[in-house]
């Protein structure tokens, strides 16, 4: 029997009972039966069974973990809560010896007798080694991890028809866009070239900003294996000494936080994706130290847009721009019925409104889970500037429990000139409203003009019949209505420069009399 099939077969004996359990929630008795009411600790507990089988199975399935926790659009939050731990679980086993990754690629080129482990991952380790008389930090990529991976992706491929079949068809769309941006992201891990150019980019954007620190690469000793790079060291932001002996607060590094990582994915266009505690120190200057770019993004100068036209929508709470920028980021079809995506968009927007505090995770969650109605998926750049936003809010609130993220957001954006003030956003609706009617007002006078000259000259003939024929008829209803349509006419033809409104009022007032005598007799 193969590699890949016992593989596959090992995978399908682990998950089954889970797909079993999901089975019977929709089935008590798998073909037949009414759903079961399975609560939400029932539900935690598991996800948690999951997270543990998906680091025993390695490598491959704690990225699809880490994956699926940035997936509300496939799994419920009380799983995606669960998965989100995977991020620092450091798998036991090596898996081979690193040492040997480095003697390939960089040879004589390090004294390997200084090598010292800093920390591990499912991909990686990092070491630090010494190098021209100094401490440099290495990521070396697992041993023998990319076979493994490959052939797990294989099995992935090869369960989706399975997993398919039990799927509501508007979430098979979901996982199979799930399956291929899985497969592009951790391919994209494993490759540390494209981490190490896009580590020295964001190294460059920050350069002469003394709130960050990114360390420096080191070229001619880094390869598609090794990352060679400087050994900056720091408190974890997280910790209880994390800000002793510096001139920032936790409150004023929560903002901090916030604005370097929307800078980095509106501003520059590349960003760090994985601001979990791990990955971000402070350094004894004081500086926000981050630290493994293995997950991060380039985004093009459309999606940039595409995404600060979302913000402007949920700023303004305009359902139709929310719709249109949906539509813009893929995350919707272009063939979805938008009618209905804005009744059910409306309806968030309502729901939020009635909250006493609103968060980033609680507009992702809530946009996400109505959105199950629809075909829709979260795309790799969103899905990981999505995972910024909610992974971002939660160190932020860590170190300041009333810190408003979605107002530091806003703050940032304005600032920035992405979207106008309050003030301003309210003047430029305003406007372009009158914007928009000013053609039709300028034509206006002229018509009632050319109304009023026809009515004199006896052309206009106006003739109501009333919608009840029967005893209880009211023929003056008619004088009525053209004593309103006059009155109207009459505001109207205050803003032309001819006193057009003195003969509206005076037909107004006639035919208001004519109506009255009529309603007398």
């Amino acid at each position: 029997m193969s590699g890949f099939v016992r593989r596959y077969l090992s995978v399908v004996v682990r998950f089954l009972p889970f797909a079993v359990a999901f089975l019977r929630d929709r089935r008590r008795f798998l073909a037949f039966g009414p759903p079961r009411q399975v609560g939400e600790e029932t539900h935690r507990r598991r996800a948690e069974r999951m997270r543990d089988t998906m680091l025993d199975l390695g490598p491959a399935f704690i990225k699809v973990g880490q994956v699926l926790s940035t997936r509300p659009d496939i799994v419920p939050p009380t799983y995606t809560d669960v998965f989100r731990t995977l991020q620092d679980q450091i798998p036991e086993g090596t898996g081979g010896d690193p040492q040997e990754v480095l003697r390939e690629e960089i040879g004589d080129d390090l004294d390997l007798s200084t090598l010292e482990p800093v920390a591990g991952g499912s991909l990686a380790f990092v070491y630090t080694v010494v190098h021209g008389g100094e401490r440099i930090a290495l990521k070396v990529r697992r041993p023998g991890v990319e076979p493994v991976i490959e052939r797990d992706l294989r099995v992935i491929r090869g369960l989706l028809p399975v997993v398919g079949v039990f799927l509501p068809e508007r979430q098979q769309y979901s996982v199979r866009n799930a399956a291929d941006d899985f497969e592009e992201i951790i391919l994209a891990e494993l490759d540390f070239d494209r981490e190490r150019a896009i580590m020295a980019e964001i190294g460059e954007n920050f350069a002469d900003d003394d709130r960050v620190a990114i360390p420096g690469v080191y070229d001619d000793l880094s390869s598609e294996r090794v990352l060679a790079m400087e050994y900056r060291t720091g408190r974890k932001i997280t910790d209880d000494d994390a800000f002793e002996g510096v001139d920032v607060g936790p409150r004023e590094m929560a903002t901090r936080i916030t604005k370097v990582y929307l800078e980095m994915g509106l501003v520059d266009g590349v960003f760090h994706a994985d601001p979990h505690p791990g990955n971000l120190a402070v350094t004894d200057e004081g500086r926000l130290l981050v630290y493994d770019f293995g997950m991060s993004e380039r985004l093009p100068p459309s999606v940039q847009a595409d995404i600060v036209g979302l913000y402007r929508a949920l700023v303004r709470r305009d359902v139709d721009a929310l719709v249109d920028a949906l539509v813009a980021l893929d995350v919707l079809e272009a063939s979805v019925d938008r009618a209905e995506v804005r009744r059910v968009l409306e309806l968030v927007i309502e729901n939020l409104e009635g909250r006493s505090a609103v968060t980033w995770r609680a507009i992702i969650t809530e946009l996400t889970s109505t959105l199950r109605a629809f075909p829709f998926r979260i795309p790799p750049d969103v899905m990981l500037l999505v995972r910024v936003g909610t992974v971002g809010e939660g160190v932020c609130r860590q170190l300041d429990p009333e810190f408003d993220f979605l107002a530091a957001v806003r703050s940032f954006l304005v600032e920035e000139g992405f979207i106008e003030s309050e003030l301003g956003a309210v003047v430029e609706e305003v406007w372009g409203d009158v914007s928009r009617s000013l053609p039709a007002l300028t034509r206006v006078p002229a018509r009632f003009d050319r109304a009023l000259g026809q009515l004199e000259r006896g052309e206009l003939v106006v003739r109501t019949e009333p919608a009840d024929r029967g005893e209880s008829r009211d023929p003056p209803l008619g004088y009525a209505v053209l004593a309103g349509a006059l009155t109207v006419a009459g505001s109207v033809f205050t803003l032309h420069a001819r006193p057009y409104e003195v003969p509206a009022l005076a037909l107004a007032a006639v035919f208001l009399l004519a109506y009255l005598a009529g309603r007398r007799r």
